[in-house]
């Protein structure tokens, strides 16, 4: 596994560890780096099959394969309590870590997560399959945009897309594993198992994300036993990269509480 180590190197400095969405880089994050490395040693990683991390998604496992992954970091850098924070796909690598591993997370930030896949989330996955399986690769990159920011983000940041869309293409994780990781999205169902998580968590959506309903982070706030909820009216999907500074704000806020 690929990982980084910002801000703080004290080995017993408070640390957060970061995980991203199906995209699967560690880069994700740069908007929140130079923030949260003030007070921690952040740990960013490109999961299994994406960026600088080799390999290929197993065929089975699904979220709780990608789970182990990253508690073979933890294993290697010796973690014994760290803070976590996950954005969809990550989301839900967070949740299963402190389902499975109730001694390691101290709080859970969730973005645009959820507990069970929502089925309109199912048909946006169902989309972006059909793009990559019968329009290729350079499709299926250039239509990710639409499912992680607002219009008005896209178009005042037309030449960064541009350069993303370039990036995305020769850089590709490969047809199987998107279909792998995709098929772990849906297959990921805690519902019924929420109130057995008992850290302090952040929960954080927005009414106009694309693919994932809002709703789903309430139901999430309503059944983790110590939750925060947190909705914006604005920001898409990818909140953490449209309005960074407020979301630094209040993730800084609650990891301060």
């Amino acid at each position: 596994m690929h990982y980084e180590i910002h801000g703080l190197t004290e080995p017993d400095a408070p640390t957060i560890l970061l995980s991203s969405g199906l995209g699967g880089s560690g880069a994700y994050w740069a908007p929140q780096i130079p923030a949260l490395s003030k007070r921690f040693r952040v740990i960013t990683y490109d999961h299994r099959g994406c960026g600088n991390t080799g390999g290929e998604v197993p065929v089975t496992g699904g979220i709780a394969a990608m789970a182990d992954d990253v508690l073979e970091i933890v294993e290697a850098l010796g973690l014994t309590r760290f803070d976590f924070m996950g954005h969809a796909l990550g989301g839900l690598i967070g949740l299963d870590i402190a389902l499975r591993r109730p001694d390691l997370i101290e709080k859970l930030i969730l973005i645009n997560a959820w507990s069970k896949a929502d089925p309109h989330s199912g048909r946006c996955f169902d989309v972006r399959l059909e793009l990559l399986e019968k329009s290729g690769v350079p499709a299926f990159v250039k239509a990710q945009p639409l499912f992680l920011y607002p219009s008005w983000w896209m178009s005042e940041n037309a030449e960064r897309l541009a350069r993303d869309d370039a990036h995305g293409i020769t850089h590709f994780q490969g047809k199987e594993n998107v279909t792998r990781r995709i098929a772990a999205l849906r297959a990921f169902d805690v519902d019924t198992k929420l109130d057995r998580i008992s850290c302090k968590t952040f929960v954080m959506a927005t009414k106009d994300d694309l693919l994932v309903p809002f709703t789903r982070s309430v139901r999430l706030d309503q059944g983790l036993t110590h939750s925060t909820l947190s909705v914006w009216d604005h920001g898409g999907h990818a909140m953490n990269i449209t309005l960074s500074d407020r979301f630094n704000a209040e993730v800084g806020e609650f990891l301060s509480s």
